[in-house]
């Protein structure tokens, strides 16, 4: 028990030394939480994801600064990873708990049309849909895009016509 306080420390009272094994130990817990989340919590860059990795982050920071004793510190991190794991696993089976968590689409404009209602519940405007069609297409209108998604992780999507290259 004295080589892990002498190798850590104890309380915020830390040299360099003990704050680096800290890192070296948060680092390696919190790659073992993320393979526990699996590899969909940072790679779909969703709301839900996002929440995880700022929790995450925060959690195991209070570990690394000794601000929190390590082994609560752990078990809350873990408890966030399952957590996810668990609605993530929820979400595949309800269509409902899906929509709760990781929201839904929104059809923002289509065959020439901009739906409004959509676009303010969304907080999106025209300007925002000319960026995109800018950043994707290389074009200054909507005029080959047959229909504009505000997909659930925040992205516009552009779909073309058919026939527009």
């Amino acid at each position: 028990m004295n080589a892990l306080i002498a190798a850590f420390g104890s309380g915020q009272d830390l040299d360099s030394l003990q704050m680096a094994a800290r890192a070296a130990a948060a680092f390696m817990g919190a790659l073992v939480c993320i393979r526990i989340c699996g590899r969909r919590s940072f790679g779909q860059r969703s709301p839900f994801d996002y929440v995880v990795a700022i929790l995450l982050g925060a959690t195991m920071s209070r570990a690394n600064r000794g601000a929190s004793p390590a082994i609560p510190t752990v078990v809350a991190s873990v408890v966030i990873v399952v957590l996810h794991r668990v609605l993530a696993w929820g979400c595949l089976h309800s269509p409902t708990l899906e929509r709760l968590v990781g929201g839904a689409e929104r059809e923002l404009y289509r065959d020439g049309r901009f739906d409004e209602k959509q676009m303010s519940a969304a907080l999106i405007t025209r300007t925002d849909l000319f960026e995109t069609a800018r950043q994707q297409l290389g074009a200054d209108d909507l005029s080959g895009v047959r229909a504009a998604t505000l997909e659930r992780n925040g992205e516009i999507s552009l779909i073309r016509d058919k026939g527009t290259h």
